[in-house]
């Protein structure tokens, strides 16, 4: 995560991102400062394979979001904050305010194959999760609110295909090998 990025509206920490790259020889996520092509080049420029851009950058606009598909494919991810109230006080320019689902229904049929879905602290809606993980054909991931093993056991049984557990790791309430046994026969993955 690029808070710098984020806070400038473009990735700001160019070096670190390409260092990581060529240090692990894993896929790389980059969220922070992506909210076009021009921030999607750069990431991948720097050795991002994967770039997470918020969902105000692309939900009214098709074309700049037709442009980031063309340019990061299936490597493009949508972040949402499931938050109803959240939906409901962003400044929509062609519409009423969507329901979650909604949303994640059109911006699939527009080709967005993986969506991010932080839940502001809250423990995720596994209704919710189940219900848009059985909808749609993209990946859900779950980015917060999981602090222990039962908790990613019910996200896999939810249907959901990846887990960010940045925090559960640093704070030592989920162990990463326990956090993988958890997740085993799941549809996806954990970061």
């Amino acid at each position: 995560m690029d808070l710098d990025g984020a806070r400038q509206g473009r990735p700001v920490n160019i070096d670190a991102i390409g260092a990581v790259a060529r240090t692990v020889a894993v896929p790389l996520q980059v969220a922070g400062g992506i909210d076009g092509p021009e921030q999607i080049e750069l990431a991948f420029a720097a050795g991002a394979t994967r770039v997470v851009m918020p969902l105000w950058a692309v939900a009214d606009d098709r074309v700049k979001l037709a442009d980031c598909l063309r340019i990061a494919g299936d490597w493009l991810a949508v972040g949402l904050d499931g938050r109803p109230e959240r939906l409901r006080d962003f400044p929509w320019q062609q519409r009423e305010p969507p329901r979650l689902e909604d949303l994640v229904v059109e911006l699939t049929d527009h080709g967005v194959r993986r969506f991010v879905l932080s839940h502001g602290g809250a423990a995720p809606d596994l209704s919710l999760l189940a219900l848009l993980s059985g909808s749609v054909d993209a990946e859900i991931l779950v980015a917060g609110g999981v602090d222990s093993l039962a908790g990613l056991a019910a996200l896999r049984d939810a249907g959901v295909h990846g887990v960010i557990l940045g925090e559960a790791l640093f704070s030592g309430s989920v162990v990463y090998e326990d956090a993988l046994r958890a997740l085993a026969g799941g549809p996806g993955t954990l970061t």
